[in-house]
């Protein structure tokens, strides 16, 4: 349990880094004094942007610089945090600030044109040329502008129970070095859980968009599957790879199909034994489960998706600040004072990233230079597939997706059903469903 003990200790740090707040000599510098102006901030769970003590104390760090900006906080869930949102926007009463990814801020808000641009928040930050190219493509919009200026990022992975793999003879199918292992070894190992006695190894989780990111890396890697075609105008999910994969994982003994759970309910049946391996995973719910789930009493391996390829292709995450226009200009700048705050200060920014517990946006960064549990998250990132997120029509694509998985998992035809996840993911992006 080394690793396990190690993530909590660094977990514990982030928390008492943040929530003390920083020596007011090194963080003051200049004092202006400005009327007050007051700007909300709305926050997905990213790691600890979901704590309030750990939000508090960079609070503290800003307010010191800035006493003239007030930051009222709302810690969302991806349970119903756009459904908020978005009945905020309909009532007009949306955040100043929201912390999230490019697929809500650049691909569904920023193409309903409310957010604002960020582009001379790009051409002034000191920091934004070490920026990868990859991130930087994801967060600004087909229109030329930016709706995200971005603080830190990961590569989305699976996770095994070490320990029952082991019992159960199927390390023999993984090559542990590289965290990688092809389709028919996956098969394999799922057998000889299966013939171990662990009924339940892994679960399809359906029952909405939360953690989706795990079952669509999951078939499109197994027989190299695509998403959406190259350039993200359209979605091409019904292919031949991805009916071979849907089919081999309905008919495979071990896995089942979920239509009750979502990607958090996974994690939960995963960390307390349930489940001998987990599709919804990352760095950051690694340190979260084992700082939180008493439950957790087994070494977890980090792996890539199996894949036939040999060249797996891991869906990544990226988060950061964007700004809604509210039409009002003082609240604008103050939110663009925020984001320039958090993100060109090396120490305050060290502290965004460490707070996500995700890895840092921009090359460069030491931020996790002598940290042995992120630097083994970390070679994950060679892994990073295509950021494909951003093609119009997202937040549809992707309740099709999960109503898709729920169609197959109760017997229909997997061909019909992604024909049928085509044509509604591409309605109204100006595309055919043909594929």
């Amino acid at each position: 349990m080394k690793k396990n003990v190690m993530a909590a200790m660094i977990l514990g740090l982030s928390l008492g880094l943040t929530a003390c707040g920083g020596d007011e000599a090194d963080v003051v510098d200049e004092v202006v004094e400005k009327e007050d102006v007051e700007i909300s901030l709305w926050t997905y769970p990213v790691g600890n942007w979901s704590n309030p003590s750990t939000v508090a104390g960079m609070l503290t760090d800003f307010n010191q610089k800035y006493p003239n900006i007030h930051v009222s906080v709302d810690y969302l869930t991806y349970e119903d945090g756009d459904a908020k949102i978005n009945e905020a926007i309909d009532r007009k009463a949306a955040p100043d600030l929201v912390f999230e990814g490019p697929e809500r801020l650049v691909a569904d808000w920023g193409s309903r044109g409310v957010m604002v641009d960020l582009t001379d928040v790009w051409e002034t930050e000191g920091t934004a040329g070490e920026i990868y190219d990859n991130v930087r493509a994801a967060c600004r919009h087909s229109n030329g502008e930016y709706y995200e200026f971005p603080v830190c990022m990961t590569a989305h992975c699976m996770a095994i129970n070490y320990d029952m793999f082991k019992a159960a003879d199927a390390l023999q199918y993984i090559d542990e070095k590289n965290r990688t292992w092809t389709t028919e070894n996956f098969k394999k190992a799922v057998e000889a859980l299966v013939a171990y006695g662990q009924e339940n190894v892994g679960v399809v989780y359906c029952g909405g968009q939360g953690g989706d990111q795990g079952t669509r890396a999951l078939i499109t890697n197994l027989y190299g599957g695509a998403f959406t075609n190259p350039e993200h105008t359209e979605y091409t999910v019904n292919n031949p790879e991805n009916v071979k994969a849907l089919e081999f994982l309905r008919d495979l003994d071990g896995i089942s199909f979920a239509p009750d759970i979502v990607g958090g309910d996974e994690v939960k049946r995963f960390t307390n034994g349930e489940l001998a391996m987990a599709f919804c995973w990352n760095a950051s719910l690694e340190l979260t489960q084992t700082l939180n789930n008493p439950n957790l009493n087994f070494e977890i391996m980090p792996m890539t998706f199996p894949t036939d390829s040999g060249e797996p292709k891991l869906q990544g995450g990226i988060w950061g600040f964007g700004i809604f226009d509210n039409g009002d200009e003082a609240k604008i700048e103050a939110a663009k004072t925020f984001i320039k705050f958090m993100t060109e200060d090396e120490t305050e920014y060290s502290k965004a990233v460490i707070a996500a517990a995700q890895f840092p946006a921009r090359s460069g960064s030491a931020i996790y230079a002598n940290d042995e549990f992120m630097n083994e998250y970390s070679m994950f990132m060679r892994y990073m597939g295509d950021y494909y997120q951003v093609t119009p029509n997202w937040a549809n694509a992707r309740t099709a997706w999960w109503n898709m998985l729920q169609s197959v998992g109760s017997g229909s035809d997997v061909a019909e059903a992604l024909s049928g996840f085509d044509a509604e993911a591409n309605k109204g992006t100006g595309a055919s469903a043909e594929n």
